[in-house]
């Protein structure tokens, strides 16, 4: 069911510790979230990876990227644990 799969998916931010995050965190979705609540889920991802490419192409919010994607992944982490995804 990979039909939905939009090229965002296949971007980078251009920063690491976001792209790693983005990745577990879709596949976290793909594996692990009821099929009728994954579209919401890939909308976030999807969002938040074009919110994330952006501020990575500016210099002065560049630098900010890693910490910003970092918090995020603890954030997003402990909501995902109840979905049994561990990442």
């Amino acid at each position: 069911m990979l039909a939905g799969v939009t090229s965002a998916h296949a971007q980078s931010t251009g920063i690491a510790v976001c792209d790693e995050f983005l990745t577990k965190y879709d596949s976290c979705v793909a594996s692990k979230v009821p099929a009728e609540q994954r579209a919401t889920y890939k909308s976030q991802i999807d969002q938040m990876r074009k919110t994330w490419i952006d501020l990575s192409k500016n210099p002065s919010t560049k630098a900010t990227m890693e910490s910003t994607c970092k918090q995020t992944m603890d954030t997003t982490k402990a909501s995902l644990t109840a979905l049994g995804c561990t990442f």
